[in-house]
Order: C-alpha cells, then structure tokens, then sequence
C-alpha cells in the first residue's frame, strides 16, 4: 500500500471512504455515548488539524482514520479524569478551560482488510507527530483494549496485569501501544457513560432482557446494568491511561 497521513486541515471535505471502516466497527451502543453524540462533530469541525486520515493512492481510499483532542495534564497519574474519554472532550470546550499541554488520543479506525499489518503503530506514531506539531509533545491515551471484551467479569484492574509468556500485555492494543514506548499509569474507570431505555438497550445489544439485573452482552468490556421497573439501562465502560514518552 502507498499510503499518506493527511489530517483534516490538510485534506477537508469530503473523501471517499472504504465501506468496511464505517460498518461494524464499535459494537452499536457506542455510538450512543451522549458527550460524544453532542460534541464530537464540534471536534472535527473546529479541532481539524488534530483528525487524520490514511489515504492509499493505489485504491483511492481512506482505509483508516485517527481523532485526538488537545487537553490540560500536569503530568501526575492522579490527575487524569476517571471519566477518561468524556471528560477530555468536555473539557476542550469548557468555559475558561486552560491552556493545552498533551494531545490525547481518542480512536484508531482501521478498515478491517487492512488490518494485522503493522498501521496501528503507524498511526499512533502520526498521531505523536501532530501533537509535536503543535507543541503538544506527550501523547496520552483512554485506550480501549482490544480483547476485554472476552473477560467482562473481570475487573480492569486485573486484567491489565495479565502478561503472555514473552512477559508482553496479553492485549494486543495494550501491547501495542507498550512496543511504542508507553506506559500504564492508571485505570480510567468511567471513561464513557451510555445511558438509555431497555428498549434501546434491546436494540443495541440484540438480546431481551426479561428482568432487572446485571447482563453480559456483545461487545462490552463489562456488564451493563438494567431496570425494568424504572426503564432504563447503563453501560460505564473503563479505560485505561497510558502515556506514551515525550518527544
């Protein structure tokens, strides 16, 4: 592939994109994170030079695509907001929010033939290099890891520590992120927040919930919470904060 890293300052409008990067990519609710459906829009639009596609010339395609924000952190683990990713994002446009010291990443799309072939790393490496660009030199990350989704019971804070025999992350997003050079510092226990009827959550899930309970679904790294009598679910999804070394 020949592929180029244009952000949407360089590049705005619209572009073709591969079918496979917009389908099925997160499973359905987490599109439905209300920070993320109120401002994320805003955040393409006014934060273009931090949103970056991979474009390869051979196919004319967008197979990948990475958004980061700008945001405030003076460096101490115990700073960084429980809330992980909705907290960032409410914060880049909070009334008298300070000035911006680190890029945080927010997703690493990649279309899914193109996959298993080394981009990720390439991406966050990009996305490392816009921050530089702007004076943002460390990279901070709510990273989503890849296979917690299998162990949902499981909480977060154990499974970070689980290592392979080679004594890497046994998660391969974690693990990727680690080859590059960053670290774990802390887990981000309410990064999104998906709230909705049990309707919706039936919907979203393609499943029934018959009663008021706890409830592992696809896709979730843990379970969601629902209530019949007052008709709402609730989803918290936990990150985890790793930062990647300056310059």
């Amino acid at each position: 592939m020949a592929l180029q890293f244009p952000t949407r300052a360089e590049r705005p409008g619209r572009l073709p994109h591969a079918a496979s990067l917009s389908e099925g990519v997160w499973p359905k609710f987490m599109y439905h994170d209300p920070v993320l459906e109120r401002l994320f829009a805003r955040l393409i639009r006014e934060d273009a030079e931090f949103h970056f596609y991979v474009w390869d010339d051979e196919c004319e395609e967008v197979v990948a695509a990475g958004n980061a924000v700008p945001a405030s952190w003076d460096g101490d683990a115990a700073s960084l907001p429980n809330k992980g990713i909705d907290a960032v994002v409410e914060a880049r446009f909070a009334e008298g929010a300070p000035e911006p010291t680190v890029l945080c990443a927010l997703q690493i799309v990649i279309a899914l033939e193109c996959r298993g072939k080394g981009l990720s790393s390439r991406m966050i490496q990009r996305m490392a290099e816009i921050g530089r660009d702007h004076g943002l030199e460390t990279l901070i990350a709510p990273v989503r890891p890849t296979l917690k989704h299998r162990y949902p019971l499981a909480p977060m804070e154990r499974y970070i520590r689980w290592r392979r025999a080679d004594g890497t992350h046994f998660d391969p997003w974690l693990r990727t992120h680690e080859r590059l050079g960053a670290e774990i510092v802390e887990v981000a226990p309410r990064s999104m927040s998906v709230p909705g009827s049990v309707g919706e959550w039936e919907e979203w899930a393609e499943m029934t919930f018959p009663e008021t309970g706890v409830y592992v679904i696809p896709g979730a790294l843990v379970p969601v919470e629902i209530d019949r009598e007052r008709d709402k679910g609730l989803y918290v999804e936990p990150n985890v904060w790793m930062v990647h070394p300056a310059g």
